[in-house]
């Protein structure tokens, strides 16, 4: 009985065009997780860097999405990173404070005087010296992109002054920075998780939050909340990491690939972000079931003074003097 053989030459060219070809070449998968919800600026981008990633690369890399912290809170996501055991994710800068003291520092009162100044120092020399201490911690900073400007809502009186939160049990998270103005202003700082925050304002474990509008817009706190001020007190950042461990396996094309598509989507989603909050805001001041305040940020910025000087003296106060003088 006669075998049939491949003759060795289309076994061998079968093989030469499949390593040439990416697009016949299995694709290298990686997973990207985030807690924003389908239609936010932050899952939009999300979608738009995997569609980028595929397209640089060829077709070598194929990016898998999870919204809507499928894969837990954003401490979960961080930890998954360092050990590994996830590819990526947009997180939350008072998240990667962590493991890392000075991002913190991000969270400080009226830090940034306006959006523009944000990307202006984080994509300048203050962002790549940051960029290096992440690094140091199992992390590759992508990109950033905007968790947006920072207003307080309570249920129990409009805010114009800084004493008017006295007493206040205003829902943060377990950012220090954000905890430390809050209490400077009189008010109780109590940390809630994301996913439980609707519940305890509602029920009353807290009096109210602090929050951008689309975070505000996306867990429904309008319907439990009552008065809005428009503090701009402080802007969210959304940092988007890579495992180390993921990075290094990447050939360098890839890596060029992966942080091409980042930035790029990135400046995508700071668009969306501030076009977002501005419909948000007009659509609540139609509404009118909120009674929307602009306070004065003077007074706010005087009290918290003495919340800049104590960072000074923390041990990473050499990173928190350049933010103070690169914000001015």
């Amino acid at each position: 009985m006669k075998r049939s053989h491949t003759p060795s030459w289309l076994a061998l060219s079968a093989v030469l065009l499949t390593i040439s070809n990416p697009l016949l070449a299995q694709a290298t998968k990686l997973t990207l997780s985030h807690n924003a919800e389908a239609g936010t600026p932050r899952a939009v981008a999300a979608l738009k860097f995997a569609e980028l990633a595929g397209a640089k690369s060829g077709g070598r890399l194929a990016i898998d999405v999870n919204p809507g912290g499928k894969v837990g809170e954003n401490l979960e996501m961080l930890t998954s990173l360092r050990a590994g055991k996830l590819d990526m994710s947009i997180n939350f800068h008072g998240t990667l404070a962590t493991v890392v003291p000075e991002v913190a520092a991000f969270s400080l009162p009226y830090a940034f005087s306006s959006p523009k100044k944000v990307w202006e120092i984080l994509d300048g020399p203050v962002g790549q010296d940051l960029a290096e201490k992440v690094e140091n911690q199992g992390l590759v900073v992508l990109s950033w992109m905007d968790g947006g400007s920072y207003h307080i809502s309570n249920s129990k009186r409009p805010i114009t002054k800084p004493e008017d939160l006295r007493g206040l049990r205003i829902r943060t998270t377990a950012d220090k920075a954000m905890m430390d103005s809050m209490s400077a202003w009189g008010a109780l700082p109590t940390p809630v998780s994301f996913n439980d925050l609707y519940d305890a304002v509602k029920g009353g474990f807290v009096d109210g939050q602090e929050n951008s509008l689309v975070n505000f817009q996306q867990k429904k706190l309008h319907e439990v909340q009552k008065y809005l001020a428009l503090t701009y007190h402080s802007y969210g950042l959304a940092p988007f990491l890579m495992s180390k461990t993921t990075w290094n396996k990447l050939s360098s094309d890839d890596r060029k690939a992966i942080k091409e598509a980042a930035e790029e989507a990135s400046v995508l989603q700071r668009k969306l972000s501030t076009e977002v909050e501005e419909k948000i805001l007009n659509d609540y001041k139609k509404a009118g079931t909120l009674q929307i305040t602009t306070p004065n940020p003077a007074p706010f910025k005087a009290a918290t003074q003495k919340v800049w000087d104590s960072w000074e003296l923390k041990g990473f106060g050499a990173f928190v003097k350049k933010l103070r003088a690169a914000s001015n």
